[in-house]
């Protein structure tokens, strides 16, 4: 039996991902599908437009097998510590074969190529990359100058690198080299319409797009045809009681962990610098909202997102210190269960046997099984995290999501 991981964040789930799954299981010959998928927030520091046991529910009525949870650390950060965390999470499953991931590009062997480059760092690369960021260019245009410099042959596909699903990619490949994994890797045209595109197309719209179209309609009918009919019917069944969450939902909670520690900034959290810092304490008193704070916080060298996901960062606790004595110690502590199919069951009796890290199907035992400080601490913080979506859903709502300590996993 052969097992093909995904990564993923179904932000919503819809077509692109049915057929990436049923292309992942094609291509890599494989008979079991594991999905590695964000939380309740997601890579741009947003809270997920569903909760993660909705979304889990759909990747398992669509083709998943296994559906586990991405720590958060991993799943609101930038995409190296994004890759290494969800790399590191399907190789010490021990048995998954393949890796396979959508791509603009859709060529294994020009991203291999990018990959290896930007693992090794050559002197050639590391000096011109120097040169050019002290000549003012940015962290892009100084990489790829430096590319131009070292690796002569990739500069024909430079633009590879302007597409980010080629970028996230990439560093899928870094962290497989990085572990000397004997996964895989496969990658497969993305489907329909681009990453960035915000228009909806005939029938495989991005999930940017589709987020848009719920918030600007107000209303779900006009995506039906976008997601599997499983999907459709879930979210008409939750429209309005427990979906859909924007990112400017976490405008009531986010200044008062802001004013709170304004004294003494901010520098302790994950990818916050000394200018990040200062520049949200100068700009506090001028907080509206959330998406305006981003904004307002935004510059030439700090974009939205990465704005967006220093603040999750606070608002979460999620510590600089923390996520580097994870990766000193492997990057992950357990494998989180957020749901499965019954046939697939003989799949997790292998995944107990071989795993180099406990399976967690139940909260109530995790005490017992992750044998570690650290390892509990990461628990701990996804647990904090979807409490605070929790929160989120009932100040918005009105209803409650069941505490973590509560949920039942998903059983299709």
């Amino acid at each position: 039996m052969k097992t093909v991981g995904i990564i993923a964040e179904y932000n919503p789930f819809h077509n692109g991902h049915a057929y990436q799954i049923r292309e992942a299981k094609r291509v890599a010959g494989a008979d079991r599908c594991v999905v590695v998928m964000s939380g309740d927030f997601v890579q741009r520091g947003d809270p997920a437009i569903m909760d993660k046991y909705l979304r889990a529910r759909a990747a398992l009525e669509n083709g998943a097998d296994l559906v586990l949870e991405l720590p958060v650390c991993y799943a609101a950060s930038g995409a190296e510590y994004f890759a290494s965390g969800a790399v590191a999470l399907l190789d010490r499953l021990g048995v998954v074969d393949a890796l396979c991931f959508g791509s603009e590009c859709g060529d294994i062997g020009t991203l291999s190529g990018f990959a290896g480059e930007l693992l090794t760092e050559s002197p050639a690369f590391r000096s011109a990359l120097r040169a050019r960021l002290k000549a003012g260019e940015t962290y892009p245009q100084a990489r790829n100058h430096a590319l131009c410099a070292s690796a002569p042959h990739l500069t024909a596909s430079l633009d590879v690198l302007q597409s980010p699903n080629n970028i996230l990619g990439i560093e899928y490949l870094k962290a497989l080299m990085r572990r000397h994994s004997r996964i895989e890797p496969y990658t497969v045209s993305r489907l329909g319409s681009g990453y960035h595109d915000a228009g909806l197309a005939p029938s495989c719209s991005s999930a940017r797009a589709i987020r848009e179209s719920i918030g600007a309609r107000n209303s779900v009918q006009y995506i039906r045809d976008q997601v599997p009919p499983s999907v459709y019917e879930a979210m008409a069944r939750a429209y309005g009681t427990l979906f859909p969450v924007f990112p400017d939902d976490l405008s009531a909670l986010l200044p008062y962990k802001l004013l709170l520690e304004q004294p003494q900034g901010y520098l302790r959290y994950l990818d916050v610098d000394a200018a990040f810092s200062d520049r949200v304490r100068r700009l506090l008193p001028s907080y509206t909202d959330y998406s305006s704070f981003c904004e307002l916080l935004k510059t030439k060298n700090m974009t939205y997102t990465r704005v967006s996901r220093n603040l999750l960062h606070i608002l979460l606790d999620i510590l600089q210190e923390d996520l580097d004595a994870f990766r000193a110690e492997d990057c992950v502590y357990y494998a989180r269960m957020l749901g499965f199919r019954k046939e697939a069951e003989p799949l997790l009796g292998t995944v107990k046997e071989r795993a180099e890290i406990p399976l967690l199907s139940r909260m109530s035992d995790a005490g017992r099984i992750i044998g570690s400080a650290n390892g509990l601490k990461m628990l701990e913080t996804d647990v904090r995290a979807a409490h605070v979506y929790a929160l989120l859903v009932q100040q918005k709502f009105g209803g409650a999501l069941p505490g973590e300590y509560q949920r039942q996993m998903i059983v299709v």
